[in-house]
């Protein structure tokens, strides 16, 4: 399924104009994760949120030796209930 044709026909709105609601979701949500200073919440649906990984050792499944993975940030998402109940 097509998320823009399908917002443009629930929302009974053209496909530009909600095309251009997604385009500005998916960048205020990197905006939001890029900063890591709070979530986004879309209420009855998920939270997205900047997470940090710390450094590991990790191994090279051709080889069997072990590598170094740095630090960096990761995203996580979590389902709202709704979602969750949804998908049962």
């Amino acid at each position: 399924m097509e998320l823009v044709a399908a917002l443009a026909d629930r929302a009974e709105v053209a496909k530009k104009d909600a095309e251009a609601v997604l385009a500005a979701f998916a960048e205020i949500a990197g905006d939001t994760v890029r900063k890591g200073e709070e979530k986004l919440m879309v209420p009855g649906f998920l939270t997205l949120e900047r997470t940090h990984r710390a450094a590991r050792t990790a191994r090279n499944p051709q080889t069997g030796e072990p590598i170094s993975i740095p630090a960096g940030y990761s995203v996580k998402a979590t389902a709202s209930s709704r979602l969750k109940e949804a998908a049962k």
